[in-house]
């Protein structure tokens, strides 16, 4: 079976977790390559500053928390993305209002955001999906327009970048997670980067059960979100080689692209010309002219040895969020499209050639529904 994706972990990354373990660097709070990480993962984001946390979804949770969006106040969100998107505005008890896709990239259409905002609305999540930018210049002129707070979800997007800048340093936060299947990894984690001096102490004050003077006396009601030390070194050894994997992941779609492009109802991935698409997953949408629905090719490919994932349920059908008082029944056709019909292929970056031309064929062989 070729797996979706798959972890690569080398010698370096052993090393360094290590060296981690035999220096007692375990907990969250202390130690060379918890500080290295922060700072050298901010620094590659264009950021001053980083706060690494337990996972991607406390990341969002945090940064949710530490700009101080009150219960009942409206964050609008991507309608296209992972639950946790929405359940960091949720469990700030604020009411996530979802934006629905625009077509090509399957980011949030920036056409539709001046039509969901209300006096309510505090803040903007945009989800960097699959790897390909939101036209952030574009959002931020919106954003600053309504006074609203922008929080980067980058989990799928680690050296993304949109007019040559990299995401996670337009807002005034952004929030990356280093799961297994992420760009580059700690098994679990994640990062809060930010260039606002105020807001990296307040991320670091809640991120460690706002500790404060004397110590076990609490003026706020903090997280336990901490980063373990070798969590860290592990995400510094993947740091180092970053670019090349990212260039991994970029031969990989470009050679799917070169294979792919002729198949009647395959609806490729897009690179706009002002962006650089890391292509975290090579995601497809199957259209009608393919000859079989996306469930029914995703069991054949799987027949073949040939994994895939289905696109996110987008969060206007998610029946925990209908439930949240205020929830808005908000129309995401193109969101509801993509979910019903999309899906992603094997992704892992050291995918020979052989075995996308494996992948190709297979789908090729099974355009119109011959099996």
């Amino acid at each position: 079976m070729i797996p979706v994706f798959e972890p690569i972990i080398g010698e370096e990354e052993i090393s360094y977790v290590t060296d981690a373990l035999r220096k007692g660097e375990l907990s969250g709070t202390f130690g060379h390559y918890l500080e290295a990480f922060e700072a050298e993962f901010a620094a590659f984001c264009g950021c001053e500053y980083g706060v690494a946390v337990s996972n991607g979804t406390t990341a969002l949770h945090l940064a949710v928390a530490a700009a101080g969006i009150q219960p009942g106040e409206e964050v609008l969100i991507s309608a296209s993305t992972n639950i946790a998107t929405a359940l960091a505005v949720a469990h700030n008890n604020a009411i996530p209002v979802p934006v629905d896709s625009e077509e090509g990239t399957w980011n949030l259409d920036l056409d539709l955001i001046e039509s969901l905002i209300t006096p309510k609305t505090k803040a903007i999540i945009p989800v960097h999906l699959f790897g390909h930018p939101v036209d952030m210049d574009a959002l931020m002129a919106v954003a600053r327009k309504h006074d609203l707070i922008v929080i980067e979800d980058c989990a799928e997007a680690h050296g993304a970048t949109c007019r040559g800048r990299k995401t996670g340093g337009f807002g005034d936060m952004g929030c990356f997670s280093f799961y297994a299947n992420k760009v580059i990894t700690t098994g679990e984690g994640g990062m809060v980067v930010t260039n606002d001096k105020a807001l990296a102490e307040r991320l670091r004050l809640l991120r460690n059960l706002a500790f404060t003077t004397p110590r076990f006396r609490h003026e706020e009601l903090g997280y336990n979100f901490r980063m373990t030390g070798y969590q860290a070194a592990m995400g510094l050894a993947q740091l180092h080689r970053i670019e090349h994997i990212v260039d991994e992941k970029r031969r990989v779609a470009h050679t799917y692209n070169s294979l792919l492009e002729d198949i009647p109802g395959l609806l490729l991935p897009v690179e706009k010309e002002w962006a650089h698409n890391v292509y975290w997953m090579y995601a497809v949408v199957i259209g009608d002219e393919f000859g079989m629905s996306r469930d029914q090719l995703s069991e054949s490919l799987r027949a073949h040895g040939i994994d895939t994932r289905t696109f996110f349920c987008p969060m206007n059908q998610q029946p925990c969020l209908q439930e949240i008082p205020g929830f808005k029944n908000v129309s995401c056709p193109v969101a509801d499209r993509i979910w019903e019909n999309g899906l992603y292929l094997p992704s892992t970056h050291n995918l020979t050639e052989g075995q996308l031309a494996q992948i190709a064929k297979t789908l090729s062989d099974l355009q119109g529904g011959l099996d």
